[in-house]
Order: structure tokens, then sequence, then C-alpha cells
């Protein structure tokens, strides 16, 4: 029987994998092993694909094994469901919004001013897995968050609610929560115009989900074979980015699976677009898209372009062969498909995901406004997810998001170097990174072939 000091898991939406890692602790950590099958949410317990991986895993390296440490993320059965509520959407409610989507969330719904009873019906038939609470910089504005907070505790939902809004009112909305909803507390997301402070909800929203959050059938079993972490698989994914940032430089990390592609960048604002700017990015951004999956969301991607385009792409009975693509595509026909959906949804994602400068004309005639996030000055283009590296056209596709020269569009230039997470560890890493982080920094950059 091997021994491994850790196994990290990965329990996506599609997907799950368990990676091996031994010689922790050490200046040479290395990855003993990986396996791999289909995510088992339908069959009503996740443990059942977790299982199987590690099978897969014990057969590749032909002998059982016995762990002294698990962790896990998971982003199975739509991940972590959040709804965002804030004052001003272009202040408290976006705000709040960066820091839930850093959290490795997906929004369900996010409001600014007061809720009105159709966005109190739609948290109802959301039922997300936490509340974000948020409005008014601190010492300001405080009757529409605790409005809103009211509104809440009397859906009678038990919801955890995260407040992240205006320190002033926290007295009253820990007297409206009390003995309804566990409220936790966190620094204001906009303590003052034009300041962002997400980090600190950011990881409050994960420490939430690690001790209160079940997101998937048969998650409480796997609980009790974790030891470690268990947080959203698109946060590990930021973890490991911001980790890696500070080693290597500005970046931008490119995440597409079955279900959604995420957009993950850590990146400063060139001095040029900073003057422009008119609101606030945080250097940490993530997007999800949850209609760009190359699996279960494949119709959507395919929609981008139109069957006809794709036909005249790839010269192929595009339906028939999208109709029957698995998730883990075999066929040559099956390969070039999900290949040709990868690339569309990358491009995709990414113009959603990068700012734009934008032209008007005023009294002194025409002037320069910028808006969205500058990714101008990214390094690194970082592939990880199934698709990217376990496709050989990941870097070509990497390659296609790069713009020759600056334009509207405040994309990575054709100076950004492209870079595969070749062992398909960043999210594992990412988990590791509280307890581990000089061991999940040296294994991803021997992952990406830059030790």
């Amino acid at each position: 029987m091997l021994h491994i000091d850790l196994i990290v898991a990965e329990i996506g939406s599609t997907t799950t994998v368990v990676n091996a890692f031994g010689d922790m602790g050490s200046s040479k950590p290395k990855l003993i092993g990986q396996g791999y099958a289909p995510t088992t949410v339908l069959d009503g317990d996740v443990t059942i694909g977790l299982e199987k991986a590690v099978k897969m895993l014990e057969d590749k390296l032909g002998d059982k094994i016995k762990w002294e440490r698990m962790m896990a993320s998971s982003s199975a059965a739509g991940g972590l469901k959040m709804t965002v509520h804030g004052l001003v959407y272009d202040m408290t409610a976006k705000a709040a919004k960066e820091a839930a989507l850093g959290a490795g969330a997906v929004l369900h719904l996010v409001t600014a001013g007061r809720l009105s009873h159709a966005d109190l019906n739609k948290i109802r038939e959301i039922k997300p897995n936490i509340i974000l609470l948020a409005g008014g910089v601190d010492y300001g504005e405080k009757d529409t968050v605790i409005n809103n907070g009211r509104e809440i505790a009397n859906l009678g939902m038990g919801t955890p609610v995260v407040y992240a809004g205006n320190i002033a009112a926290r007295d009253e909305i820990k007297e409206i929560f009390d003995g309804k909803n566990p409220v936790f507390f966190v620094d204001n997301v906009y303590p003052r115009i034009d300041e962002l402070n997400i980090e600190p909800t950011r990881r409050v929203i994960q420490e939430v989900f690690e001790k209160h959050i079940v997101t998937a059938p048969g998650m409480e079993k796997i609980r009790t074979m974790v030891d470690g972490r268990i947080i959203p698989t698109p946060g590990a994914v930021m973890n490991a980015a911001r980790l890696l940032k500070e080693d290597i430089g500005d970046l931008m990390v490119m995440d597409v699976g079955g279900a959604t592609t995420d957009v993950h960048s850590v990146t400063q604002d060139s001095d040029e677009i900073a003057k422009m700017l008119i609101a606030p990015e945080p250097e940490e951004k993530r997007t999800v898209e949850g209609d760009l999956g190359i699996y279960i969301n494949r119709y959507h991607v395919l929609d981008c372009v139109g069957i006809d385009e794709a036909v005249k792409a790839l010269s192929m009975d595009v339906q028939r062969v999208i109709d029957g693509l698995p998730p883990i595509p075999a066929s040559e026909d099956e390969i070039r498909l999900a290949e040709y959906l990868t690339k569309v949804a990358c491009k995709t994602a990414v113009m959603r995901h990068a700012g734009e400068i934008k032209y008007l004309y005023g009294p002194t005639g025409r002037y320069a406004i910028a808006q969205g996030k500058d990714l101008t000055k990214v390094k690194w283009i970082i592939g990880t997810g199934g698709a990217l590296t376990r496709l050989s056209h990941g870097p070509e596709i990497l390659s296609s998001l790069r713009e020759e020269r600056k334009g509207k569009r405040l994309l990575p230039t054709t100076d950004a170097s492209i870079l595969i997470d070749r062992d398909y560890i960043m999210a594992a890493a990412g988990v590791m990174t509280g307890e581990f982080p000089q061991e999940a920094l040296l294994l991803m950059k021997g992952s990406l072939g830059i030790n």
C-alpha cells in the first residue's frame, strides 16, 4: 500500500479529479498521480464519483493508497449560490458583487436600493447558500440596508447572511437577524467613496461556505472524509492566482469547464488607463460566465457563433457531434468540436471580463473615459481546467485572446506569454495555500514549466 501525504479532491460540475501529493513540508513537493471520473450529482451522491476517481488513481499507481490528509474544493450542483444586495449599483452593490465572485460564488441575483416584492420572490426561488448584504459608506445612509435586512429576515429562510455594509447599522442588523439567520459581520466593502475593501468579505464567504454549506448530494459524507478545507473551486483558483502573481507578475487565468467559463485576473491598471477610469476596479477580479460551458452549456456556446459558422469552420455534422458529446471527449470529431467550443467560450468570456475605452463629447470636444477591468499589463495568460489542460490546442486558443495593439477593448497585448497548467493542479494548489503556500507555489510553477 502506498502512503500519500495529501489528497486534494476537486468535485466539479461534470468531472471529479483527485490529486495525490508527496514530500509535503519539503523543498521538493511532488505530484504523485491523478485520477478522475464523472461527477455523480445525478446519482444522488457525489462520493460515488470521488471513489471512482480514487480507484482510477490506484489503478494508475498500481497499488492501493492510504493518505494522511484530504482537502477538497467543490463546484458541483451549481457551486456556491449567492445573492448580493447593495445601495447604489455602481458603488456598494458592485463592490459586494466583486467580493462574492472573488470568493468563488455563482451570483444568481444582484440588487441595488430597497428590495422589491419581485426581488424577495426571486430570493425565495433561488434559495441561495449565502446572502451578502451591503449598502452605504461608513456613517452614511443606513435606512436602505436596515430595511433590506428586515425584509430578508422576514422571509424566514434561515440563510446565512454576511453583512458588509455601513458599520453604523451593525447594531440594528444584529437585532434584526437575532434568532432568524446566522449573521457574520465584516468590514464595509465600500467604506468611502471610490474605495474598495473586498478581501475581508471574500475570506468570510469562504469560511461560511466551509462551515455551513452542503452544496451537492453526498457532500455531507465527503465532510467525514476531509480533514482539511472544502472551498468553492473558483475561489481556490483565485487563491492560486493571487499567490502566483506575487512571484511572477500580473496574470490572467482562464478556466473553461463543463458548466461555466471563469476568468480570473490579478493585475493593476496601467497609468494611462487609471487616469481615465470613472469607477475603481479591484486588482483581483473574477467573472463567471454561467452560460459558457463546453458540456452542460455547450448549446449556449454554439449559439454565440451559430451552427452554420461552426459547420463552416469544422466541416463536420456539428449537430450530430454536439448532441452526443460526452463529458470527456474521445473521438477525433468530439475533440475538434470541444476545442472549437473552448475557443468560443474563452473569447466571449474575456470580452465580457475586459473593460473598454469610450469616447464622449462635451463643451471642449471629444474626450476618453475608461470603464471596467484593464488587462493591458497582463504578463501571463494561464490556462487551467479540463478543456485547456487536456486539449492539445490550448496554447493556440489562449494566444488568440491577445491584441496586436491597443484598441478600445482593454485586452492583453501580444507581449503576454502563454502558460498551460499541464498537471491540472491549479485548483488543488489554491486549496493548499492556507496551510502549504510554499509547496503550492512550487507545484504550480512546475506544472506551468517555469521552475
